[in-house]
């Protein structure tokens, strides 16, 4: 899925200076612990947060995340959009919840991406 498309159904605002709406999302992941993202993320996904601190994005560069999607309106500091742009990682804010965000996106065809450690 697009990322343009992805923003559009989740009805977000882009925070970032320059966003590829064409790159290729190959699923989604969502998490508030930045250890369980590390964890479980797989590379070329969209992080979905309701955290907006710095470490998002450094644990996203660390994840090889291809966007973060920020949950219930919130707004990151400019340092955190600063270092987003830096590192070329999308920032965007949604008005839904994380619950609500995640459904929608599922609904529409985007998988969840985690890596499993069930047996």
């Amino acid at each position: 899925m697009k990322l343009g498309e992805i923003i559009k159904i989740v009805s977000g605002s882009v925070l970032t200076d320059e966003v590829e709406e064409d790159i290729e999302i190959v699923g989604g992941y969502t998490a508030d612990l930045m250890s369980d993202v590390l964890a479980s993320i797989q590379p070329d996904s969209v992080l979905l947060t309701g955290l907006c601190n710095p470490q998002v994005v450094r644990t996203g560069q660390m994840a090889d995340v291809k966007a973060i999607i920020f949950a219930s309106g919130k707004m990151p500091t400019q340092e955190t959009i600063e270092l987003a742009n830096q590192e070329g990682i999308p920032l965007i804010s949604s008005p839904y919840g994380l619950f609500e965000m995640s459904g929608r996106l599922y609904q529409a065809g985007l998988p969840g991406l985690m890596k499993t450690t069930l047996k």
